[in-house]
């Protein structure tokens, strides 16, 4: 989701994963060709010798800090849309709506009638956002913007897209999975995937179920293929999924689409899978929403 939260100049953008002993850093210049300028790894000394006013930085939540809520769009004006948005979600989530911070993403309209508009309301616990924000002010990184995981995806799926056509994206981080369904720069489609269970088959019947979904809501748009974020057992997972279903899968090269420090291409398989969202959130396009 993306909660703005300041703006001036920088030097492209510095994605944070900000841990209890660990801090990353992924130095991204969004482009026509992006480029990954750094990525490191280290210790956390509390922000002792962190140096980030060149930059705008941005963090990625842990799917374990919100939800994504598919939603009917109210028929309301835009500066109604999170109120109207919130009483619709109030029964949606396990704690009282007034304790919850809301911000919404249009799902492109569905051309056919009788079809009603959709959004995503990203839903999260007001007070973690703000322990999140003191943490890392603490520390002297002055955060942009908060994001998550669905739309730092998207940002990496969309240099892979083909015009006219829907691109299933597969991510899994050691924590979690993630399959989203874009197009254009758009997301349509996102499903949570429990990373500790990654059993070929069930991700297999995600997969299904998610095409099943997008072919029955967005049938005037094919999806083109399925990719596969760096992971372990990836070309693996990608064989399995080739058998079953009749479209092309393959493991993402991300060398493909953007310039990437030495230290990613020599990084193992699960290394590089945690890196995956920070990078996806340091595409962020100025002006982009969520």
């Amino acid at each position: 989701m993306i909660w703005p939260l300041s703006k001036r100049a920088h030097e492209g953008w510095l994605a944070v994963s900000l841990q209890d002993r660990l801090v990353r850093f992924a130095h991204v210049r969004p482009g026509e060709r992006p480029a990954v300028l750094s990525l490191e790894e280290r210790e956390w000394d509390g922000g002792k010798h962190v140096q980030t006013g060149r930059f705008r930085c941005t963090t990625v939540l842990a799917q374990s800090d919100y939800h994504m809520l598919l939603v009917e769009s109210p028929n309301v004006k835009r500066d109604e849309l999170k109120a109207a948005v919130r009483w619709r979600i109030k029964d949606m989530i396990d704690y009282h709506v007034d304790d919850a911070t809301i911000d919404v993403l249009d799902v492109p309209a569905i051309k056919g009638p009788q079809r009603p508009a959709t959004m995503y309301a990203v839903v999260s616990k007001s007070d973690m956002l703000r322990q999140l924000i003191a943490r890392f002010e603490t520390a002297g990184i002055d955060l942009a913007v908060i994001d998550i995981p669905d739309t730092a995806q998207r940002n990496i799926a969309a240099l892979y897209e083909s015009p006219q056509r829907a691109l299933l994206t597969l991510s899994f981080d050691g924590e979690d999975g993630l399959l989203t369904i874009t197009a254009a720069g758009e997301l349509y489609v996102c499903r949570r995937l429990d990373g500790q269970r990654r059993a070929f088959d069930r991700v297999l019947i995600e997969v299904q179920r998610s095409l099943d979904h997008f072919e029955r809501n967005f049938s005037q748009m094919a999806v083109e293929r399925v990719l596969l974020a760096p992971m372990p057992e990836s070309e693996a997972l990608a064989a399995h999924l080739a058998t079953h279903l009749q479209l092309p899968v393959a493991s993402m090269d991300l060398s493909e689409v953007m310039d990437l420090p030495a230290v990613f291409e020599a990084a193992p398989a699960e290394a590089q899978a945690r890196w995956f969202r920070l990078i996806g959130a340091g595409l962020r396009v100025e002006g982009a929403v969520l």
